[in-house]
């Protein structure tokens, strides 16, 4: 049995695989021989697959006010241990002061954030690795003289074909004074880390995303937006990594029609797509849940409970341990609702109101820049096996 200091291989192994990714960087700096393992393809994915099954987490966006009034966004992990909480030593400068910022999703403990402006930027909060994604390689102007672009939605997740993440992005063209409310015509495009470009799709848009609060979703290999079809419909457009195709998804048959009074949010909850319905405003609001059985059939939503009425809580944010979910206070207060004893608690995390954003989270030592699966390619270093 091969020996590492006191320790068997397998133990020695299974120490690191055990400690949180800032541990393990600074054991990289301990020796060459720790250097090669820790870098190594395979133990990068062992060390994912044990918090993946071990340490998930919520990753909480929100607006603090400085001392002279200004907003600034701040990036803090949510654990479920003890409702614990701590903020994320991550560099953030250009969009410290973005008050759009948006978290676009997660893949393999990488994020996507824009402000649906300009850059684009995938993070690690965890390795605090950063990147900024090349510009678009679409014009930035019409062919038509009266349309103006403006990008429409954006979109992350994982391809298991490439063993890759991408970032989608529709870039819808709207006349100048159309009285329509939907645009002209759209374009896709794709970036991926595989090949660290963007590509145009020729593929038809087949909704019209429109904004609703903590509904941008990835699930099942493919990112989900809420949409307006052509005849007013309310429906789910998704865009699947893998094949690069969109598909609409009907809501349930009494949300076909358009209601403003009504928030939709979309989740995953319990390995399915949850959808939850709440009033846009009032002092007591309840909370419609409805899952989606089978994936993509339109007759298997089922309404699973409601909750509420509850006073002062403003929308949903996240699904965590099942039977907690994440909400926002009217008062810029984070609560903890449980779905069992139904039991509403405060969590000392405060914010600037409708400033909030989450992400399942999971920390790694995956590269923003890629080239971190085994599958990606020959293993280089020491070989590592699961223990």
């Amino acid at each position: 049995m091969e020996v590492i200091g006191d320790l068997p291989r397998e133990l020695f192994l299974e120490i690191l695989l055990r400690l949180p990714v800032e541990s393990l960087m600074r054991c990289k700096c301990v020796c060459k021989y720790w250097y090669a393992l820790i870098s190594n393809p395979k133990f990068i994915e062992l060390h994912l697959k044990y918090n993946c099954n071990n340490n998930v987490c919520v990753l909480l966006k929100r607006c603090l006010l400085t001392c002279l009034g200004e907003r600034e966004n701040m990036l803090s992990l949510v654990c479920s241990s003890g409702f614990s909480f701590i903020n994320l030593d991550v560099d953030l400068s250009l969009y410290k002061k973005e008050p759009c910022l948006q978290l676009l999703g997660h893949c393999d403990g990488i994020i996507c954030l824009s402000n649906y402006r300009d850059d684009i930027v995938l993070c690690n909060p965890a390795t605090r690795e950063t990147m900024v994604l090349p510009e678009s390689c679409l014009p930035c102007y019409s062919s038509i003289s009266n349309l103006i672009p403006q990008t429409s939605a954006l979109g992350f997740g994982y391809d298991s074909r490439t063993h890759h993440c991408k970032v989608v992005r529709i870039i819808s063209y709207w006349e100048e004074r159309s009285g329509s409310g939907l645009p002209h015509h759209s374009r896709v495009e794709v970036y991926s880390l595989a090949t660290g470009s963007w590509k145009e799709l020729n593929v038809k848009v087949p909704a019209h995303v429109w904004y609703s609060p903590c509904f941008e979703t990835y699930f099942n290999g493919a990112f989900h937006w809420y949409a307006i079809d052509d005849n007013r419909n309310e429906v789910i457009l998704s865009f699947h990594m893998g094949n690069e195709e969109f598909q609409v998804i009907p809501m349930p048959s009494a949300l076909s029609l358009y209601d403003y009074s009504m928030c939709r949010s979309l989740f995953v909850w319990n390995g399915r797509i949850a959808l939850v319905i709440y009033p846009r405003k009032g002092i007591e609001k309840s909370f419609q849940i409805y899952v989606m059985k089978e994936y993509g059939v339109r007759e298997s939503w089922t309404k699973i409970l409601t909750i509420g009425p509850l006073t002062k809580v403003e929308m949903p944010l996240a699904f965590w341990k099942n039977d907690e979910i994440l909400m926002e206070g009217s008062d810029g207060l984070v609560v903890s609702y449980n779905l069992k004893t139904q039991e509403l608690k405060d969590l000392p995390i405060y914010g600037v109101p409708k400033s909030f954003a989450t992400l399942v989270y999971i920390n790694s030592l995956v590269s923003v820049k890629g080239g971190n699966r085994v599958l990606d390619g020959d293993n280089t270093g020491e070989n590592v096996s699961s223990p």
